[in-house]
């Protein structure tokens, strides 16, 4: 199943992941099921391939794609949510018109890898977030070895996750969306 296409903006381009044959019997999979091509910036991937399809198909708006030389090469899935913090819940629903976007992965192909698209990326969809009305803040889960590559970013730590999955714990981490939007990356480029 394919997910619908997406009005064109400034930063978001729409893509399409393909599913594999083997996804149905990957539902409950836990571990890092998205295409072996792409590494998760999150560290494992709480989710499977079939739910990153699933919230591309019902918000669209708040994924972004990467794309060089007509190839996907990095990309961020999100969606509403409506709760202060991240629950389990969070992991599987959409909730339309909320004033917080969960980020569920951001993802990186393995040969883009170390050259610091993942935080151009995230920088860059965080610009888009700003633009769009009522969003107000961000929330990720990640593993503690990345919590300082989110802070470096503008995410604040705000302590362990109540999302559970199996031999995984995550911090949970928050952006407030106010400010400038464009404002200028300071990267040096």
């Amino acid at each position: 199943m394919m997910a619908p296409q997406v009005v064109s903006s400034p930063f978001l381009k729409p893509f399409f992941l393909k599913t594999p044959l083997s996804v149905a019997s990957s539902r409950r999979q836990r571990r890092h099921t998205l295409p072996a091509t792409f590494i998760s910036v999150s560290g494992e991937c709480p989710l499977t391939l079939e739910e990153v399809l699933s919230f591309l198909g019902h918000c669209p708006e708040l994924s972004l794609g990467w794309f060089e030389e007509g190839q996907l090469v990095a990309f961020i899935i999100g969606s509403g949510w409506d709760k202060d913090k991240l629950e389990q819940e969070a992991m599987t629903t959409h909730v339309p018109d909320s004033s917080t976007v969960h980020i569920h992965v951001l993802s990186v192909h393995r040969h883009c890898r170390q050259q610091g698209k993942g935080s151009i990326l995230l920088w860059r969809y965080l610009q888009y977030l700003r633009c769009l009305p009522g969003l107000r803040r961000a929330l990720l889960v990640c593993e503690e070895f990345l919590v300082p590559f989110y802070q470096k970013a503008g995410f604040k730590n705000k302590g362990l996750s109540a999302i559970n999955v199996p031999a995984l714990t995550f911090t949970e981490m928050e952006y407030q969306l106010g400010g400038l939007a464009y404002a200028r990356r300071n990267s040096g480029c």
